[in-house]
């Protein structure tokens, strides 16, 4: 189970591949997308890697680049399927929001339909 933190770099990260099964981006890059409350810090960001990849989501190798420090991010299948599963859930509730919509306005009509029936 993923922390919230660990939740929203594997956001951040997905977010940043664009789609792809891996990128290279910088601690900065992954802190810039990421809903921001003040606490984020390139430590935390790279303790969350560390997870993720023990958890095995993702592959993380860590290089310089011109004097920054930046991660290979590799998305294993499960870190894919995470993403999948959380966008997966959204739509199943979207879709019982609109369900419950569809049902309220259908016993609204069928009430207006029984009043009209018996008031005369």
């Amino acid at each position: 189970m993923l922390s919230r933190y660990e939740h929203r770099v594997m956001n951040a990260v997905f977010a940043l591949c664009d789609g792809d099964n891996g990128c290279l981006v910088s601690p900065l890059d992954i802190m810039s997308i990421m809903p921001g409350d003040g606490a984020n810090t390139a430590e935390k960001v790279e303790n969350a890697l560390d997870s993720l990849q023990s958890g095995g989501y993702v592959d993380v190798i860590t290089s310089e680049r011109r004097g920054e420090k930046m991660y290979v991010i590799s998305l294993k299948p499960d870190g894919m399927e995470k993403i999948r599963s959380a966008k997966r859930r959204r739509r199943d509730i979207l879709y019982k929001i609109f369900l419950a919509f569809i049902g309220a306005v259908a016993t609204f009509i069928f009430t207006l339909i029984i009043k009209a029936i018996f008031k005369n």
